[in-house]
Parts: structure tokens; C-alpha cells; sequence
């Protein structure tokens, strides 16, 4: 009976003691609370960290892949098209690539990647999808330098498809525009009118697309017109190209 009066006596204090200590408890073991939330927090964000370089790489990699798809199907595209050219031409034709451009603004030259050996020769006609691209000047044995209509240098006879009127355009330096030189102001040529290679001078073959007429400006005060015309082969972006033989392969 004693033993048990001592021992609630003191439990009380003891009990009274666990409560002020509780908050003292809590106060002392903030400090390890507080760094244990932190390395959770340091270690929930490095992980994010992670993960966002991780989805980068592979979006990286994932636009790298629709790029090449992308370059592939254009590359497809101008074959095509280049495909389609070769069915309308009665001449042989050979496939070229474009593999160079001269660094020079005021040359407009090209190389591909056929020469001597493939049968290419100097005065050859090239052609893309749409129309002429120049001739060839320079041939070694696995390449050859194009010089393009719009170089300065460079003047060809053509005739508008729609009336046969005959012309010479010259090359303006600008890879998108020629020019016609000395036509009459009542020479019967206007906008959209087609012109083609007329042959003469036996540089090109007669009959293929040169170029469309984009204005023509007549002066009263001046005995010739002013007439821009616009290359029909797209020369700012010509990658692959045709060269045309006039007899089969086999005989050159």
C-alpha cells in the first residue's frame, strides 16, 4: 500500500516533467528535421534537374530524326520531279548532283559531281525539273563547272513559245531575274509570256524552258523596252540537275 503511494506520487512529477520536456524534445530535434526535409528537397529537385536534361536530349534527338525525315522526303520530292523531266525529254539525259558553288557573288557557277568519265563534255546543256540551267564550261575526269543563265557573261538566243519572236537574254547577276536586251517597243511580247532555247547559235537545243516574262516597260522616248524576265529553274536552290546528250551515250 505504501509502495504504490510512493510510486503515484511520483509519477505525477514525472508526468509533469514529460510535458514540459515534450516541447524542449521537439525544439533540440528540429535541426535534424530540418536538414532531413532539405537533402528531400535538394534531391526531389535534382531529380527534376535530371529529368529535364534528360527529355531535351530526347527531343533533341527526336527533332534531329524529323529533320532528316523532312531533308529526305524534299530529296524525293525533286527527284520526282526530275523523274518526270526525263519522260518529257526525247534527248539522253544524265543525273548530276550539285556538290559545290563558287564563293564569288559576281560568278555563278556550279560543279557536279559527273565529269569526263560519266561522257560529260564542255557546251552541254543543264537542266533542272523546270527549265535550263546553264552549260557546262569545265569537265575533269569526275566533275564539271556549270556556268549559270544568270551570270553576267552569259547570253543565249531564245523565241516566246506563244509567236516566235526571237530575242537574246543575258544574265543580270541576280540569280532570281535576266534580262532581254534590245527588243522593240512594238515587238509583240507580255507578262507571262514563256520563253524557250530557240536553238540558234548551237549552244542549245531548241525547244527547252528558259524563262517567263515578269514586266515589260514601254517608253515612248526610248526605242527599246525595258523587259524583266524570271529563269524558270529555281538557281538559288539547284541541287540536282540534268545533263542532256543529243545521241545515246554509247556514241559520245
Amino acid at each position: 500500500m505504501l509502495l504504490s503511494l510512493y510510486t503515484d506520487i511520483l509519477d505525477e512529477p514525472r508526468r509533469q516533467l514529460g510535458v514540459i520536456a515534450k516541447p524542449l524534445y521537439q525544439i533540440t530535434d528540429w535541426p535534424s528535421r530540418i536538414d532531413a526535409w532539405r537533402k528531400e528537397v535538394f534531391t526531389s529537385h535534382g531529380d527534376l534537374l535530371e529529368e529535364k536534361q534528360r527529355l531535351e536530349s530526347e527531343l533533341l534527338i527526336h527533332q534531329r530524326k524529323l529533320q532528316q525525315m523532312a531533308a529526305l522526303a524534299a530529296e524525293n520530292a525533286r527527284l520526282r520531279q526530275l523523274l518526270n523531266a526525263t519522260e518529257l525529254l526525247e534527248d539522253d539525259v544524265l543525273v548530276a548532283e550539285v556538290i559545290g558553288i563558287s564563293p564569288n557573288p559576281l560568278s555563278h557557277t556550279v560543279v557536279l559531281n559527273r565529269g569526263r568519265e560519266d561522257g560529260v563534255f564542255e557546251g552541254q546543256p543543264v537542266l533542272d525539273a523546270k527549265g535550263l540551267v546553264g552549260q557546262v564550261i569545265e569537265v575533269a575526269p569526275d566533275s564539271a563547272r556549270v556556268l549559270l543563265l544568270t551570270d553576267p557573261s552569259h547570253a543565249m538566243p531564245v523565241q516566246v513559245n506563244r509567236n516566235g519572236v526571237r530575242s537574246i537574254v543575258e544574265g543580270t547577276g541576280d540569280l532570281n531575274q535576266l534580262k532581254l536586251r534590245h527588243v522593240s517597243n512594238t515587238t509583240d511580247i507580255r507578262e507571262g509570256d514563256l520563253l524557250v532555247s530557240s536553238g540558234l547559235g548551237q549552244k542549245f537545243p531548241a525547244g527547252y524552258p528558259v524563262a517567263v516574262v515578269e514586266s515589260v516597260v514601254r517608253d515612248p522616248g526610248q526605242p527599246f523596252a525595258e523587259i524583266t524576265v524570271k529563269p524558270m529553274a529555281q538557281l538559288d536552290r539547284v541541287l540536282n540537275v540534268l545533263l542532256v546528250f543529243d545521241a545515246p551515250l554509247v556514241e559520245r
